[in-house]
């Protein structure tokens, strides 16, 4: 049998990729427990007119009693009956799947992909983070081993002090804010400042690993701006809003990057632009990338500074809408960490436009504040025009 020496390295059979970060239900998440379910689904009813539409809020819940219950008086098959294994019905107002088959810890965060703030049954399911109740119809005694990450609590009406066990378990951290249970505009503005606080960092990604055929040449190492050319200048704009800029290139690109800029090959091969944003959330898939394509010499300062401050992390991206056909405008956008599920998703169906994803996307769809900047340079003639605009200005 063969040995390996103690001092050789641990081989893994599985590549070594950082994963998104979340919890069981999604990236923010919040379990609410300590209270009956009844007034826990009151808290959250409460909650949401004050929450959406700025956050798309989802809601999970537990109903055991729903599965002995009679089919609903419709037509046609019912899950779980007669082998039906799956119900997609059009309700209207509303879509509704019904699966027969267990959800697993990978499919949940999937099928709630599209919401950007999880509120949690703490009494059934666990999650991330919490929010306590206080109330002694609920004690917490038995449930303190899911208070792992405790935000806020509750005070139920007529409780002025947390439990001795509960503030035992908390003394290890800083105490929580407490508020009372009825003050659903204050659990509101909680929610929203968690939320905020959490927004993923921004970084830059300049996409230049492109073959340029129509322009015959390189267009990231064009110089429209001084001695610095369009990798370098787009580099140094993503620098003054991005925590750090990385240059999408093929492997084949790297070495050859002006000093001073930090290469980001490649790792998904032949997509085009898809392959450098799906390379970015694979090399950090917690940050949100803005990501500028290498052939917008017309773009400034001024438009970036109104994308970022109008950045909106509750959805999938942030994109300036096209001046040419209305569409979102998928290499001068901000992708948030959910976009990269999506992306994958729409890969495996068998595209590989940024920008029917983005159509398809919960995105904040912003109108430029300068139409004109977003014109790509793609061709000797369209250079020699952006060269006489930027002359002109």
């Amino acid at each position: 049998m063969e040995t390996r020496p103690d001092s050789a390295p641990k081989r893994s059979k599985h590549a070594a990729l950082a994963r998104p970060d979340g919890g069981e239900f999604g990236r923010h998440e919040l379990a609410i427990l300590g209270a009956p379910c009844g007034d826990i689904q009151a808290l959250v009813a409460r909650l949401l007119p004050r929450l959406a539409p700025a956050l798309r809020v989802a809601y999970v819940d537990a109903d055991h009693a729903a599965g002995d219950a009679a089919p609903a008086a419709r037509p046609g098959p019912h899950v779980a009956e007669n082998g039906l294994s799956a119900e997609l019905v059009d309700k209207i107002t509303h879509r509704q799947l019904n699966l027969a088959r267990a959800l697993d810890k990978f499919s949940q965060p999937e099928l709630l992909a599209h919401e950007s703030v999880v509120l949690v049954n703490g009494n059934h399911f666990r999650a991330r983070q919490q929010i306590v109740v206080v109330d002694p119809r609920k004690p917490l005694d038995q449930k303190l081993d899911r208070l792992t990450d405790v935000r806020l609590v509750l005070l139920a009406d007529g409780q002025t002090e947390l439990p001795a066990a509960l503030r035992e378990h908390l003394a290890h951290a800083p105490l929580p804010p407490v508020r009372p249970l009825a003050d659903a505009a204050g659990i509101a503005a909680f929610v929203r400042e968690w939320y905020a606080a959490a927004a993923p960092v921004l970084r830059g990604l300049v996409l230049a690993g492109g073959r340029s055929e129509r322009m015959h040449t390189d267009k990231g190492a064009l110089r429209y701006h001084g001695a610095a050319d369009q990798r370098q200048h787009t580099a140094a704009l993503l620098a003054e809003f991005c925590a750090d800029v990385r240059v999408s290139v093929r492997p084949d690109q790297a070495a050859g990057l002006p000093a001073g800029l930090v290469p980001l090959p490649d790792t998904f091969l032949g997509l085009g632009p898809l392959g450098g944003l799906l390379s970015a959330f694979q090399a950090d898939p917690n940050a949100a990338w803005l990501v500028l394509a290498c052939d917008l010499p017309l773009l400034t300062r001024a438009t970036l500074e109104f994308l970022v401050e109008n950045r909106r992390p509750a959805r999938v991206a942030t994109a300036l809408q096209s001046p040419w056909n209305d569409f979102p405008e998928p290499l001068v956008t901000i992708w948030e960490p959910r976009a990269y599920g999506q992306l994958l998703r729409f890969l495996g169906m068998g595209y590989s436009c940024p920008r029917k994803a983005l159509i398809n996307s919960d995105i904040e769809l912003l109108l430029p504040p300068v139409p004109g900047e977003l014109r790509n340079v793609n061709t000797p003639q369209e250079r020699a025009e952006a060269e006489a605009a930027l002359h002109g200005r």
